[in-house]
């Protein structure tokens, strides 16, 4: 039988990739320089080709260890599945979970939830990476995540989701505003604004111009975070929408602004769990939609 590489080999060529240095790779990895280039060599003797350019400062991977390096990201997710599968079999939501989340949540949501689960599920250990919603996805693909807290509707190839709960649009805007003392709003009332949202790439942008589709964005100002559209309000450059979520956890106290809720009430967005289609923790995706969701019905 023909000897194989093993996990702790790819797992250097991972390293080295992403480092592109064979001290700051091994440092990584928390073995010597010797060890770690003592297991490359190894790794091109099995394969049969060279992986790497060695240089002097930085170490560069051939066409073959790029081709290596894609199988061995494969190899190595799966090896991770297989010990999360196993654990999950076990006892769910235990172990390493990582755990993506958009910026129009995380600061709003992540508190009422984070409580619920450490104290319903102590063995958990949860990672969390904050980003926007393409690249949780390719987080989701590419298996560095094992679930997304996410917006919807938002469609992606290869990827599963489940919506627990509904956010509202407030308009929002400064006292002396036109629509600030309108007894009942409707989104046709937005006719005649430009309204101030978040820069392309933030799904927020998409729900808001979808929801109120009378309303218009604004071209010559586009904000990185609703910290900083409410800042833009405030300043006097326009008015905007916020979701519900973000003005009841405080985003505008103390800012001398108006929330006004539309009549009827204007659903933005659901909120909800992305999964990767097969995932091994797709069960446990589906047990986060039950908890979050029934944390966020206490809360709301």
């Amino acid at each position: 039988m023909a000897q194989l590489p093993t996990l702790r080999q790819l797992q250097f060529l991972m390293a080295l990739a992403e480092h592109a240095n064979f001290s700051r790779a091994a440092e990584a990895c928390h073995v010597t320089q010797p060890t770690l280039s003592a297991a490359i060599k190894e790794l091109e003797t099995i394969l049969g080709s060279i992986l790497v350019e060695r240089g002097s400062k930085e170490a560069v991977l051939t066409p073959s260890g790029e081709a290596a390096l894609e199988r061995a990201r494969r190899v190595m997710a799966e090896a991770e599945d297989l010990v999360a599968s196993v654990q999950a079999a076990g006892e769910p939501l235990s172990g390493p979970f990582r755990l993506g989340v958009i910026p129009t949540i995380a600061p709003f949501l992540l508190p009422i939830i984070l409580p619920v689960l450490r104290e319903n599920f102590p063995k958990l250990e949860l990672f969390l990476r904050e980003d926007l919603t393409d690249r949780l996805y390719e987080g989701l693909r590419d298996r560095r995540l094992d679930a997304a807290l996410i917006a919807l509707p938002y469609d992606a190839p290869m990827i599963s989701s489940q919506a627990f709960g509904s956010d509202a649009f407030l308009f929002v805007c400064a006292p002396d505003h036109p629509l600030a003392k309108k007894d009942k709003l409707t989104p046709s009332d937005l006719a005649d604004d430009e309204l101030l949202l978040l820069e392309d790439g933030h799904c927020l942008r998409d729900h808001a111009l979808s929801a109120c589709s009378a309303g218009r964005a604004r071209t010559d100002f586009a904000a990185t975070s609703l910290y900083t559209l409410v800042q833009m309000v405030k300043s006097g450059l326009g008015a905007t929408l916020l979701p519900k979520m973000a003005v009841e956890a405080g985003l505008i106290e103390h800012m001398d602004l108006v929330a006004k809720p539309f009549d009827p009430t204007v659903i933005g967005r659901e909120i909800g769990i992305a999964w990767r289609k097969g995932s091994a923790r797709q069960e446990e995706a589906i047990q986060l939609v039950s908890i979050m969701g029934k944390a966020m019905a206490q809360s709301s």
